[in-house]
């Protein structure tokens, strides 16, 4: 009996923590067809890959949504897998010959924007949108 009432408060605890969870949703707008996926990675604050998610397009839109997070800061960043290579294209001169983009939109000048300028805070339910940029 007295396992019981430890299992039951152990459980309730999951649950509570179930809900508190924030949701991220990753919306990906701007996309010039529909041909090929999206290839998407989240980091943490402190610049390492949590997830890296490949996602269908549809109406040139792609949206992905996570619910295992936990509050904290994160970005995002994804490229358009057009040709479905597995690796973002670039012209001669090194620009990207595929569309990409990073959270908060930001771009860079000469390269990746910095990685302080793509961070967010997550402490409850958030929906990004990133307009891909080509």
């Amino acid at each position: 009996m007295t396992g019981i009432p430890f299992i039951a408060i152990f459980l309730g605890m999951i649950t509570i923590d179930g809900i508190t969870q924030p949701v991220l949703t990753v919306n990906i707008t701007g996309l010039r067809n529909n041909t090929g996926k999206i290839m998407l990675q989240v980091f943490d604050g402190k610049e390492k890959v949590i997830r890296q998610e490949t996602g269908d397009i549809q109406n040139k839109t792609c949206s992905f949504v996570f619910r295992d997070l936990g509050p904290g800061k994160y970005a995002v960043r994804f490229y358009h897998d057009e040709n479905l290579n597995g690796k973002m294209e670039t012209n001669l001169v090194g620009k990207p010959a595929e569309g990409y983009g990073f959270s908060n939109n930001v771009t860079g000048k000469l390269g990746m924007p910095p990685f302080e300028k793509w961070l967010f805070d997550l402490n409850g339910n958030k929906m990004i949108e990133i307009k891909a940029v080509y």
